[in-house]
C-alpha cells in the first residue's frame, strides 16, 4: 500500500507541472535609471530617405530612438545629429513636460540593429544611452540613463 501511494504521488507530482509561456513580441524594455521599464506599444517607421524612427510609449512617457538607416549595425549616439534618443515624460496631472535628448556633443551610448526582416516588416536590437535634461527642468536631474535596451520584433512601417 505504501508503495502504491509513493507511486501514485510521484505521478501526481510528475503531470501537475505546467509550462506558462508568455511572449512578449514586439517588445521594448530596459532600465531606465535602474528600474525596469517597458513598454506599453511600439512604432517603428522607416521613411523614404532610409532614416528609421523607433517610438515607444507608456501613458505618460515617449522614448524616440533614430537612426540614418535601418541596416543592421551599431549606431553611435552623441556623435552626429542623425542617430539620437529622446525621452518625455508628461505629468498627468499638470500636463508639463521634461525632455531628455541627445545630439551633436550632447549625450552619449549606441543603437545596434541585431536583424532588420524585410520580408515580415519586423525590426530588433538593443539600446543604451545617457541623455541630458533639455531644458534644466528642475523637477528631474541633469541626465537620464537607459542600460540593458531591447526592441524585439517591432513592426515596420515603410513610408
Amino acid at each position: 500500500m505504501k508503495k502504491l501511494f509513493l507511486f501514485l504521488t510521484l505521478l501526481f507530482s510528475l503531470f501537475s507541472c505546467e509550462e506558462d509561456v508568455r511572449f512578449n513580441n514586439p517588445s521594448f524594455q530596459g532600465m531606465k535609471d535602474n528600474v525596469f521599464w517597458r513598454a506599453v506599444q511600439t512604432t517603428a517607421t522607416v521613411n523614404s530617405g532610409g532614416i528609421l524612427i523607433i517610438e515607444a510609449y507608456t501613458s505618460t512617457e515617449i522614448i524616440t530612438l533614430k537612426t540614418n538607416s535601418a541596416a543592421t549595425g551599431t549606431y553611435f549616439i552623441g556623435t552626429n545629429p542623425f542617430n539620437t534618443a529622446t525621452y518625455v515624460y508628461t505629468d498627468p496631472t499638470t500636463k508639463e513636460s521634461v525632455r531628455f535628448s541627445s545630439g551633436f556633443g550632447v549625450g552619449n551610448g549606441e543603437i545596434e540593429i541585431t536583424e532588420y526582416n524585410q520580408v515580415e516588416k519586423t525590426i530588433s536590437g538593443t539600446f543604451k544611452f545617457n541623455i541630458e535634461n533639455t531644458f534644466d527642468d528642475p523637477l528631474a536631474g541633469p541626465t537620464l540613463n537607459f542600460q540593458s535596451g531591447v526592441f524585439y520584433k517591432i513592426p515596420v512601417i515603410i513610408n
